[in-house]
């Protein structure tokens, strides 16, 4: 599925046409966690999403897009998913990679053009301790 992914996402912006629509939302929330949980954690090493040019270069444009990328809380996901999982991890340890800080790097998506939030506007940022609907970086 991640071949099928990079190749269209070689050609369109966003997964179904031109803006963001409820496949982008939940395959974000998939992508998000790639690399700092399922490459590891559940053994999914064949690629870092890292690795992937266009899905890559894709889930940066969606987390630097207001509503995705401010409602993440990468220690948090992956505090989740290493603590919860006591048969695959018993010891509880979570890793302290991989670097994140690249999330925010450019990613030139908008050369493919398209229109995020098509006719209307992008949401406000998320203010410091301000509740966002499913949770600040809620499993």
């Amino acid at each position: 599925a991640m071949d099928w992914l990079e190749d269209r996402l070689s050609r369109q912006r966003f997964l179904i046409g031109d803006t963001i629509t409820e496949a982008d939302v939940r395959l974000f929330t998939t992508l998000v966690r790639f690399d700092p949980v399922y490459h590891g954690h559940f053994k999914c090493n064949r690629n870092k999403l890292t690795e992937m040019p266009n899905l890559w270069g894709y889930a940066r444009d969606l987390f630097q897009t207001p509503g995705f990328g401010d409602t993440i809380d990468f220690e948090q996901i992956k505090a989740h998913y290493y603590i919860v999982h006591e048969d695959i991890n018993p010891t509880g340890i979570v890793p302290k990679g991989p670097d994140v800080s690249n999330w925010l790097s450019e990613h030139h998506r908008e050369e493919l053009g398209g229109r995020p939030f098509g006719d209307g506007t992008a949401p406000g940022p998320v203010r410091e301790g301000e509740e966002v609907a499913a949770g600040h970086g809620a499993e």
